[in-house]
């Protein structure tokens, strides 16, 4: 995951044309590589992902499926997209995959508009508790358009109860059950996900955008042959560009293609379908699945650490990639401690909890996760120095000690000059 680019390579061009442009794009990437970035949904592709993204690809318009389109020459981008097809399939072992998804909500909102009808019941994990704005939220179509029920996590456990699925499930008689979410720090159970959802009839949908890379790396469980649609974005743990992708049993290959287009979208982004076939095949390889198993060892020794100094992480830890605390015993909130942490070079998001009293713009906690500094280089030694600088930034933070944070994130400019990243000049 490393190169030797020189300054100014991926802007070289731009910089003639739009020398403003240039400037922020690389300010951005200069951030990118002075920082410790533990958002859990970031990641850092590849030079190879990079270079797909920015073909000319992306001249062509490609409304329709391989083979079916409504514009004419196709037959290369034909080719593209079967490749990033029967990759996906390989990869994740599924009958089905569409590749054609902008993003995550979309793709999921494709899922509502192939199954459901408007006012229709589906249950999913409370947004509150690690779920989806897509999952039901009030302030998404697809809690204004459908009648989402939701289960949560037990109160002393921080883990999803399945009893409660299973009860909430039973009486409400949801047609789609979804899975998976935003801020889960430990495996789903997919076969018991599996079970509730044959019990009542419903649709099982895995929504494992988070930990897709995981899953396709062998350390997290698949939801496949428990789950009969799958949906997933393409870049956070899979480490490919931002797109998404839908794979189905055949049973319901058609009715998921028919929602993506022409049901919700005009024609696929090629360059991005391209960057995800890259992405796919590196995922593939031996050195993805050290990759993978890094990810989590990180995040286990991360969370260690970051216990040993007080923090309060829900359910007590974490299985995949990602970590979620609750700042109530630090006496902070988690935006200002956010604000605080990005100040002294720690890029992570404030985030609520379950049970949060606080506002969701205001909420009690943070989330963090270890795919970016996975790919960079670090490893389980490195967390609990990164671990010592988050806890005297939020310290810092507390007192609006500027100076203290400055210093910390001179530190960590210092400490991140070890770690390249593609398409960024090594020193």
């Amino acid at each position: 995951m490393t190169d030797r680019t020189t300054p100014l390579d991926l802007t070289a061009r731009l910089a003639e044309s739009d020398p403003q442009l240039a400037e922020l794009i690389d300010a951005e990437g200069r951030r990118q590589f002075e920082k410790i970035r533990l958002i859990p949904s970031e990641n850092y592709v590849s030079r190879a992902v990079l270079d797909a993204t920015g073909t000319l690809l992306t001249n062509k318009y490609s409304e329709g499926y391989a083979h079916k389109r409504y514009y004419e020459g196709q037959q290369f981008i034909d080719e593209v997209e079967e490749l990033a097809i029967s990759r996906a399939k390989s990869l994740f072992g599924v009958d089905h995959a569409n590749v054609q998804p902008y993003s995550g909500s979309p793709a999921n909102l494709a899922i509502y508009l192939a199954f459901m009808q408007p006012g229709d019941t589906f249950l999913s994990l409370e947004l509150a508790h690690g779920g989806h704005l897509t999952h039901g939220s009030p302030v998404s179509a697809t809690g204004t358009w459908f009648r989402p029920v939701h289960y949560g996590v037990g109160h002393e456990t921080g883990r999803i109860d399945m009893d409660q699925v299973r009860d909430i499930a039973q009486k409400e008689r949801p047609k789609l059950i979804f899975c998976g979410g935003t801020a889960i720090p430990r495996l789903i159970d997919f076969p018991a996900f599996s079970a509730i959802a044959r019990e009542v009839g419903a649709l099982l949908v895995a929504d494992i955008a988070h930990i897709a890379g995981l899953v396709a790396g062998g350390v997290h469980p698949t939801p496949v042959g428990h789950a009969e649609v799958i949906s997933t974005t393409t870049h956070k743990t899979l480490r490919g560009p931002r797109g998404a992708m839908l794979m189905t049993t055949e049973e319901h290959a058609k009715a998921i293609d028919k929602a993506v287009f022409p049901g919700l979208q005009g024609g696929p982004h090629n360059h991005t379908t391209a960057a995800i076939a890259v992405a796919l095949k590196e995922a593939a390889t031996e050195e993805f699945r050290l990759y993978a198993s890094q990810i989590v060892a990180n995040a286990k020794a991360l969370a260690e650490a970051l216990a040993e100094r007080g923090f309060d992480l829900v359910s007590g830890g974490t299985d995949n990639h990602l970590i979620l605390i609750d700042l109530t015993n630090k006496d902070v909130a988690g935006k200002p401690a956010a604000k605080a942490l990005d100040r002294a070079g720690i890029e992570l998001n404030f985030n609520t909890v379950p049970f949060d009293p606080r506002k969701p713009w205001s909420p009690s906690g943070i989330r963090i996760g270890t795919p970016a500094v996975t790919t960079r280089g670090m490893a389980p030694e490195h967390m609990p120095r990164i671990a010592a600088w988050m806890d005297e930034a939020v310290e810092a933070g507390k007192k609006d000690d500027g100076d203290s944070l400055d210093r910390i994130a001179a530190e960590i400019r210092e400490f991140t000059s070890a770690f390249p990243i593609p398409g960024w000049p090594t020193p």
